[in-house]
């Protein structure tokens, strides 16, 4: 049977269609049977269930009325009763389904206009779907597109196959695009919004940089070198930290290239931004001193419980090692994920000094001794009262000066004095109402009982229902930088791990948990570690 000229035209248009918005062909001639069965609809009835089928290999297309056989008719546009029903089908029941063929249309002006706008909702659906699905799994990877437009600030690229947004706030300072520029940027999110999805680029991500030098150096695009963090004043400067898994492999040399052929080629792409290639270190120390290059570093302070480091440079290095306006500090900070103190030399030793002063003035006034006395304890290195009061007499006595009396009786002074403190403390525990039973959760000391007082914590089960961040405080990243938030038992020099320990026996005492409740994650992390590949 010959096929009339409009039905291929219908194939064609289908094939067409899907080709310019690169969606399935399918998904086309499915719009077009939705538009025609609805044009029907307003013919036969809106309430008549009205079905059109397209042949995809001929363009035949056949109308038909579909009805639910019923024991009932309720609504006759969509049930048929079931005795009418089996004159069509004899062996038709109740509940199945029968269509009824209905003869060819006669399309009006107004039909057509609104089959139309069917079809062209939803191919706009369809290729909103193929363009979401296409790009959602990009995240992360680099696109070249072209500007097609601006908009108040923001840039707007053609991607060929999709329209996505560089906002202002991701670009470069000082960098302007035109109609027609051609752009490169970072894909850093893809979501679907009510209006399309939406593909946002950035040239301000720090991933920019890293998947620049992976295009660039051929050893970081097999794996030989990693990128492990980068960090960026976009537009001005950066420093990006590298690490190599053959030790054959110079890191820095191979992000450098042949006279900083490599890394120039990343600079040029981002505007002249400068860029500090830094060989990463598992030793955070070490890490610290290479992330603050070009100043050099005479010593470090590490407090791992904050992640914060102290970093001691020489007088005529600290503005190198601050930077302008704490550039090179601060993207050193971000590079290494800690929080990094610089002092000069000059300025660590009057510190020294300062706290040399101040504990002499402790033991002076806790042991009642002269001050030459306090000093050769604090030059000795004693820190506290309780270090003095715990330690072998025989090492007080070494000192040069000091007998066995002596330091008998400096500990026996130090050993009243920690009386006398822990009277005081246990006197304002009480009169805080702090109960008996908390002393006696393992860990506990009299100094926290006064601290919980104060912060409301009275009774075992209110230090139970308490979180670790609650006793110790938290520290959480803000715009590059880390903020602290101080914990109830603050100044006490008590670790996370103290403080869990803390609260799941005071747990224990309240009846919340059983004690083989503690010991079976801590089975279950001792198993982990034997099981744990060498």
């Amino acid at each position: 049977m010959a096929v009339s000229a409009n039905k291929i035209e219908l194939l064609q248009i289908a094939d067409a269609v899907a080709r310019e918005k690169s969606i399935d062909r399918s998904i086309v001639i499915g719009a077009m049977e939705d538009a025609i069965a609805k044009a029907a609809r307003s013919r036969y009835g809106a309430e008549t269930d009205v079905h059109a089928e397209i042949n995809s290999k001929n363009g035949e297309l056949r109308l038909s009325r579909h009805m639910l056989v019923v024991d009932a008719v309720e609504n006759s546009s969509t049930q048929i009763l079931v005795d009418d029903a089996r004159k069509h089908n004899p062996a038709a029941q109740v509940g199945d389904t029968i269509s009824d063929p209905l003869p060819p249309l006669e399309y009006g002006r107004i039909a057509a206009q609104s089959a139309k706008q069917v079809i062209v909702q939803k191919v706009r659906e369809a290729e909103r779907d193929r363009q979401y699905s296409e790009y959602k799994d990009r995240i992360g990877d680099i696109v070249n597109g072209i500007v097609k437009r601006v908009e108040y600030g923001n840039v707007v690229v053609d991607l060929g196959r999709g329209e996505a947004i560089v906002r202002r706030d991701e670009m470069l300072p000082r960098e302007v695009f035109r109609n027609g520029d051609r752009v490169r940027a970072y894909i850093y999110d893809v979501r679907r919004e009510p209006r399309g999805p939406q593909i946002f680029l950035s040239r301000t991500h720090p991933q920019f940089m890293a998947k620049l030098f992976a295009q660039e150096v051929p050893e970081i695009y097999d794996g030989i070198v990693e990128v492990k963090s980068v960090a960026r004043d976009p537009g001005s400067r950066a420093k990006i930290a590298v690490i190599s898994r053959d030790s054959s492999v110079d890191p820095v040399g191979a992000c450098v290239g042949m006279r900083g052929s490599r890394v120039q080629a990343v600079v040029n792409e981002l505007q002249g931004e400068k860029i500090d290639i830094i060989p990463w270190s598992q030793d955070i120390a070490t890490f610290v001193v290479n992330a603050l290059a070009p100043a050099e570093v005479a010593k470090v302070v590490l407090d791992e419980d904050k992640e914060r480091i102290e970093v001691v440079v020489p007088d005529a290095q600290l503005s190198l090692a601050i930077g302008r306006r704490g550039q090179n500090v601060r993207l050193a900070s971000q590079l290494t994920g800690w929080d990094i103190d610089i002092l000069t030399e000059a300025e660590e030793s009057e510190r020294r000094q300062a706290e040399f002063a101040n504990r002499t003035k402790i033991f002076v006034e806790a042991l009642n001794v002269d001050e030459v006395v306090a000093q050769l304890l604090a030059a000795e290195g004693f820190s506290s009262i309780e270090e003095l009061s715990l330690v072998d007499p025989k090492e007080i006595a070494s000192i040069e000066g000091f007998d066995d009396e002596t330091a008998q009786e400096l500990q026996e002074r130090a050993n009243e004095h920690l009386a006398n403190i822990e009277a005081e403390h246990d006197a304002r525990r009480k009169e805080l109402g702090v109960e008996d039973a908390v002393r006696d959760v393992p860990g506990v000391m009299t100094p926290m009982l006064v601290k919980f007082g104060e912060n409301e914590i009275k009774s075992v089960e209110d230090l139970a229902g308490a979180a670790t961040d609650d006793l110790v405080g938290w520290t959480e990243r803000k715009d590059g930088e880390s903020v602290r938030h101080p914990g109830i038992l603050d100044g006490l020099e008590i670790t996370r791990d103290e403080a869990e320990s803390m609260i799941m026996q005071a747990r224990v005492m309240a009846g919340w948990i059983s004690e083989s409740d503690l010991a079976q994650p801590a089975a279950e992390e001792a198993t982990a570690e034997e099981t744990a590949p060498a």
